[in-house]
């Protein structure tokens, strides 16, 4: 059976549309549409370009799709609105069902998983009126075991913080996350947010409850109750970030694991569970992931890679895959994009009139530039379906080289020069590095970095001593896996730095023509497409001048 997972903005103010194909049980393709639009975060938009995609991917035609599974169970006329469009765009429409939104994120992390037995958690800002979810997940599918209000919301908590310190809500909560390494105590939110015996309890006086939860990422969701609590002056978006804002940011992410964690435990207190699967956008926060992960009732933890609203349409898919019998089994990749052949990079290449040629060792020459002080565009296999690059769609630099993260930040993502990068590990030698104990191949929660590694690994390290890890397994990505192998035979090191390739604003690259043109409007040095490298000239080493 050919199922479709699907979200798009056929409901109101909906973002990130995308599509999901599960063929006959097994998951065959999945994309967000901001990766063929480019636009970051689209609201409004339908998956039409999308759906071709993953119908392209498994060698479709439209009319050959059994059954569609939506988000909307709580918007009136979703269905209708849905079967319009798609007849409009493609001639007909299948069958459809709708779930409710945080159903679908669950079904995202636990169909996912390989767990058989969990317990469920499912936070983010709101959707279907809900901004959240607990819940079993076992061999007969997924039993919800309790809902959380759109007015009890730790998403909109922590965007109500991020808009707070000049940043955008949606969007960049992320950033709060990396400036609270720089924050210390003494900043005090429980008055906003503050755990119970339920959980949590959110006071939605901070927030600005007219727009509330029908305002634009652009409006200020804090009210003044919120500004008279923390007294301090407030960072302008752009501005400068003082100390000061980097104590609100420690705050608020010390107030998002204490209120997670009391929900974790009372979850675990009505299952006796020791797996967890966790999903919604709040799960994007890798540093309050391990603060779960060392819970002591925790054996293991699964988050969904595309956590957010990206990967609705993939927990629609894989719960649509359970509904009809077709439960996908083991432990899901999410190498789930298009590949590129030679002659389609060839196309691009000719198209745009770049010098380049072929390699007959991409991994040994891309790793022999890394050594070097080059920093590299690795654009290979089939693209990763959500906000991490893993590999195949990466932007990469030696770790060892403290001065990186600047000239990275600085040259190529034109971002904030507190935000931190990842280290992709080998799977076999993570645990000597990092202070963890299982693989984490999805860059989805925070390690320690031992500390004989830390000076080593300086372009990498936080400030608090951790590193956002991806764990690579020769099985799943070999030609990744071989680069670093072979980075690590010239350095002894065997990580290299991973970032997403695209630039602040934009979607990570999913074409040889997007990646192209992100590498001539970048200082990226070289571009290893498929079997071929594009160079640039050699250029001076970025040096940062300081006003005294």
């Amino acid at each position: 059976m050919n199922i479709l997972g699907l979200h798009s903005g056929a409901t109101i103010n909906q973002h990130d549309p995308g599509a999901a194909l599960v063929c006959d049980g097994v998951l065959v393709a999945a994309c967000e549409e901001e990766r063929l639009l480019r636009i970051k975060s689209p609201r409004g938009f339908l998956p039409i370009r999308s759906i071709k995609y993953c119908l392209e991917i498994a060698g479709l035609r439209f009319d050959e799709i059994d059954l569609i599974i939506h988000p909307g169970t709580s918007h009136k006329g979703v269905a209708d609105r849905i079967e319009h469009y798609l007849t409009h765009y493609f001639g007909s429409s299948p069958k459809i069902r709708l779930i409710n939104h945080q159903l679908a994120h669950i079904a995202g992390a636990y169909y996912a998983s390989d767990f058989d037995q969990a317990m469920c958690m499912s936070y983010d800002s709101y959707g279907d009126q809900l901004s959240g979810a607990t819940a079993i997940g076992d061999n007969s599918g997924i039993k919800i075991l309790d809902t959380i209000p759109h007015n009890n919301s730790l998403g909109t908590f922590y965007g109500t913080m991020t808009i707070y310190l000049g940043f955008l809500g949606g969007e960049d909560e992320y950033k709060v996350m990396g400036l609270a390494a720089y924050g210390k105590e003494g900043v005090d939110l429980s008055p906003f947010a503050s755990t119970t015996s339920e959980g949590y309890n959110i006071d939605v006086d901070n927030m600005c409850r007219h727009i509330v939860p029908n305002a634009t990422v652009f409006e200020a969701h804090y009210s003044e109750k919120l500004l008279n609590l923390l007294g301090g002056p407030r960072r302008l978006p752009e501005g400068p970030v003082s100390q000061f804002d980097c104590d609100v940011a420690f705050a608020a992410q010390r107030t998002l694991e204490k209120c997670i964690s009391s929900l974790a435990t009372k979850l675990h207190k009505e299952t006796g569970l020791r797996k967890l699967c966790v999903s919604g956008g709040v799960a994007l926060n890798c540093v309050a992931n391990h603060v779960l992960l060392k819970l002591p009732f925790i054996d293991e933890i699964y988050i969904c890679p595309p956590a957010t609203d990206r990967g609705l349409a993939f927990g629609c898919a894989l719960e649509g895959a359970n509904m009809v019998g077709e439960r996908i089994s083991g432990k899901q990749h999410m190498y789930l994009g298009r590949e590129y052949s030679n002659d389609d990079i060839q196309e691009a290449l000719w198209l745009t009139g770049q010098s380049f040629r072929k390699s007959d060792n991409p991994m040994r020459e891309a790793a022999t530039m890394l050594f070097d002080g080059k920093i590299i565009g690795w654009f290979q296999g089939r693209s990763e379906l959500g906000p991490r690059a893993l590999g195949n769609r990466s932007i990469l630099a030696d770790p060892r080289r403290p001065e990186m993260k600047d000239e990275i930040n600085k040259k190529v993502k034109f971002r904030e020069e507190f935000r931190p990068f990842a280290p992709s590990v080998l799977e076999e030698r993570a645990m000597d590095l990092f202070d963890m104990d299982t693989p984490s191949p999805f860059m989805t929660i925070t390690y320690p970095v031992r500390s004989e590694w830390r000076e080593k690994l300086g372009a990498v390290t936080h400030v608090d001593g951790t590193a956002r890890v991806q764990t690579i397994s020769r099985e799943t990505n070999p030609r990744f896996h071989g680069l670093v192998r072979e980075f690590g035979a010239i350095s002894s090191v065997p990580v290299v730095l991973n970032t997403s390739f695209n630039t602040r604003g934009e979607p990570i690259v999913e074409t040889p023509l997007d990646a192209v043109r992100t590498f001539n409007g970048t200082g990226i040095d070289a571009l290893f497409i498929g079997d071929f490298v594009v160079s640039k000239p050699a250029r001076a080493r970025f040096v940062e001048h300081r006003i005294s």
